[in-house]
């Protein structure tokens, strides 16, 4: 992949060596690593797979005739307003080196293996799925959950393809963590929602998900070319955002 850099110049580095791709993730997995990943495990088409397949789960084939949500999922959809601060029964659980908001009211609500799934048919279930979903992309079950929770097609493909490229890092992380939100867009069939990011004490970033409500869910549609996010900026202050209480 080759990309131009603000001097003209071209740069024909490997994706996973360009700073862009690198920053992009580094907040994927909301943690900073420790060591530089140099090099790249490559699987000849000659080669066995033995990664374990994604297994099916209440996401993956969307819902019965007749049914609008998965089986056994029920949430509250009446309130329809723009979040003005954080859902008051948030519990913070640890995923994969982060923390990261679960609500009663708001979702997810049901957990089947790895899959947190159920979200709130209302501006702050779409919130929620966008503090949660992505969390899962650093860890060992990210395939089951892509399958099950991202929107699939030709952008899912190519983000499957260049997540399954990336080798196994060790597990020694300064976490960052989630400090905020906003809802930047929202309609009952698509939202989005800006996350902003705490990297260090005074460092902030910030990044764009968006969620379409498919299969009874809200679900991550990723951008063109197969990122799951928008580019990751830097931010001087938290101003404008719905900040989380940990």
């Amino acid at each position: 992949m080759r990309r131009v850099t603000e001097s003209g110049a071209v740069d024909d580095r490997p994706f996973w060596q360009q700073r862009g791709w690198q920053l992009s993730a580094a907040f994927l997995v909301l943690v900073l690593c420790s060591g530089v990943v140099t090099a790249v495990a490559r699987i000849s088409g000659s080669e066995v797979d033995n990664r374990q397949r994604p297994v099916a789960g209440p996401l993956a084939a969307g819902v019965a005739s007749g049914q609008s949500r998965p089986e056994g999922c029920r949430t509250d959809d009446a309130d329809q307003d723009p979040p003005r601060k954080a859902p008051a029964d948030v519990k913070w659980q640890n995923l994969n080196g982060a923390k990261v908001p679960l609500s009663a009211s708001a979702g997810p609500v049901r957990r089947s293996g790895p899959v947190l799934w159920c979200f709130a048919h209302t501006p702050l279930g779409a919130v929620m799925a966008a503090n949660v979903i992505p969390r899962h992309m650093s860890g060992a079950d990210w395939e089951t959950v892509t399958v099950q929770q991202v929107v699939a097609g030709t952008d899912r493909d190519v983000f499957v393809a260049r997540r399954s490229s990336m080798p196994a890092v060790s597990a020694q992380y300064t976490a960052s963590s989630l400090a905020g939100f906003m809802l930047v867009e929202y309609g009952p069939e698509k939202a989005t929602v800006r996350l902003l990011i705490r990297q260090a004490a005074t460092l902030y970033v910030r990044t764009d998900y968006t969620v379409v409500w498919d299969g009874g869910d809200w679900k991550l549609r990723p951008y063109e070319g197969g990122e799951l996010h928008s580019q990751v900026t830097e931010v001087a202050g938290n101003g404008g955002f719905v900040m989380w209480t940990v």
